[in-house]
């Protein structure tokens, strides 16, 4: 064998182990979403299911925004917040069942707000630094272009920006609404009763009278 033989058969060697070795390497991991990203899936979401609400109706409204709540939400902290000091004293299950049916509050109430669609859209107006997260403003567009300001507090959390508060109409906190009622809830009535409580409300939610 030549020098230079020797050689291209050095280095289709090296060649090989190379793509062998890279063959063999973790995929990388696809980013998590940022915090406009996130809002951007929800405001999707929830526009699609305004297009279909007559034909999925609250049931089906509920079953595709639930979902939805779950990834975009941070619903374990929101329900912590929701309850107070007194979070503390639960025990895991506990916190687990009541961070579950506060999701499901979460969704049941979108799928009541969003119950149709006259040519809404959604616009997103711009994110902000604030409170260790980020603001995430946009508007819902009515069909004679009167906004609603919809803006949502996002915060990362284990390298997953995730949605912590609502402000509606810009300035009332839905987060603050709801510790106000549920905090006074546990306080009187403990763990189980602020559960039946929750499970009430979605129950509410769905009574003919809320349906489209």
């Amino acid at each position: 064998m030549t020098v230079r033989n020797s050689a291209h058969a050095w280095r289709d060697a090296a060649l090989s182990v190379l793509l062998a070795s890279v063959a063999v390497l973790p995929a990388m991991a696809e980013p998590e979403p940022q915090p406009a990203a996130q809002i951007a899936t929800l405001d999707h979401a929830l526009l699609e299911t305004m297009q279909h609400a007559q034909q999925l109706g609250f049931k089906g409204r509920y079953a595709k925004l639930q979902p939805i709540v779950q990834q975009i939400y941070d619903v374990p902290m929101m329900t912590q917040i929701a309850v107070g000091s007194g979070w503390a004293e639960l025990t895991q299950e506990q916190q687990h069942e009541l961070s579950e049916a506060f999701g499901n509050f979460i969704a049941a109430t979108y799928a009541q707000r969003f119950d149709g669609y006259a040519g809404e859209k959604f616009v997103e107006t711009g994110t902000r630094p604030i409170a260790g997260g980020v603001m995430v403003n946009t508007q819902l567009i009515k069909a004679d272009g009167d906004p609603i300001e919809l803006n949502y507090l996002t915060r990362q959390i284990d390298g997953k920006w995730q949605v912590v508060d609502v402000f509606l109409t810009g300035t009332i906190s839905e987060l603050a609404t709801r510790r106000s009622e549920f905090s006074g809830v546990f306080r009187t009535a403990g763990y189980q009763g602020l559960l039946q409580t929750l499970q009430q409300k979605v129950a509410q939610l769905e009574t003919p009278a809320h349906l489209s």
